[in-house]
């Protein structure tokens, strides 16, 4: 498995937050879409048996991973800080990484660079063209990056099945077309800036990992008693023409946030992704069974020694 690295530029405001799994799955429609529902098959076999074609990151401010999600006892407390800050202080530079990982905190930024707001709506009836009675408003949020924000995407993949050219491709294309909701009125557009294939950084005396995507650890015998995690609900909906379809929504499941720390001795400097994939066989959707979700997240190979709470 090799590891490209996609810099992108937002050009638009975003209708859905660019996290891995979501970004993963219109990867798959773009597939689908463009090379055909046989070539998507063939790369999805063997994707819920540990053999996935490709794990992508969330889309993260340019040269930072966010903040392990640990407690903060975990950390050298930073002298005359003030708490509510220091929580603030969300985004590791990948050039601190070297660094022990107690001394994390004080290198950690907050960064600034995204902000929420409110989009009104109207919703309009199709026979009549009109509101109808009572009026019908409505708000949906628009995520709006700062001017001159970078995003870096990791991406985790399978070289036989799949080349760096081909990736840069399809997210060029995905920036073209719009990520996620509202794309049709504009939204989620960016294009890419630059593209690197390297492994991410490693500490060769790793024992756990740092997860960059939402991720499913269920069932894969971390070490539960030195692995940190908050955990979400996501409430997926199908993507590309199976979102104008009867039933968009799939099953809900349960994942681990981003930004995990999951321990366990069978992690080394080479592991460069955990989790699993989900779905298959109706289990996500019976509108399509064939449906998967990424599970899986690119990590990055840290070393993480327990602490007492003082």
């Amino acid at each position: 498995m090799q590891t490209l690295t996609l810099t992108l530029r937002p050009l638009s405001a975003f209708g859905t937050l660019p996290l891995g799994d979501t970004l993963f799955g219109q990867l798959c429609w773009l597939l689908r879409d463009g090379t055909g529902e046989g070539k998507l098959t063939e790369l999805l076999d063997g994707y819920t048996t540990s053999k996935p074609f490709a794990v992508v990151s969330d889309a993260l401010p340019h040269g930072y991973v966010p903040r392990p999600n640990v407690p903060l006892y975990f950390f050298q407390q930073v002298k005359d800080a003030d708490r509510k800050a220091v929580k603030k202080q969300a985004w590791l530079p990948l050039n601190a990484l070297d660094k022990p990982f107690a001394d994390w905190l004080s290198v950690c930024e907050a960064k600034d660079f995204i902000e929420e707001h409110l989009q009104q709506h109207n919703s309009i009836s199709r026979l009549t063209g009109t509101t109808g009675d009572g009026f019908a408003p409505y708000a949906l949020d628009q995520h709006w990056y700062k001017a001159d924000t970078l995003l870096d995407v990791h991406v985790v993949f399978d070289e036989s099945k799949l080349t760096a050219e081909t990736l840069k491709q399809l997210f060029e294309q995905m920036g073209n077309v719009g990520f996620g909701r509202d794309a049709s009125v504009g939204l989620g557009k960016f294009e890419v800036q630059a593209t690197t294939t390297q492994a991410m950084p490693a500490n060769p005396n790793a024992n756990a990992v740092l997860t960059l995507a939402p991720s499913a650890p269920q069932g894969l015998n971390f070490d539960a008693a030195n692995s940190y995690y908050q955990l979400f609900t996501r409430f997926g909906r199908h993507g590309g023409q199976a979102a104008q379809a009867g039933k968009p929504f799939k099953t809900p499941v349960l994942l681990a946030k981003t930004g995990a720390v999951f321990s366990s001795t069978q992690f080394s400097a080479t592991t460069t992704f955990i989790g699993k994939g989900l779905g298959g066989n109706g289990q996500l959707s019976k509108q399509i069974p064939e449906t998967v979700q990424q599970g899986y997240a690119p990590v990055i190979p840290i070393h993480f020694e327990p602490v007492e709470q003082a």
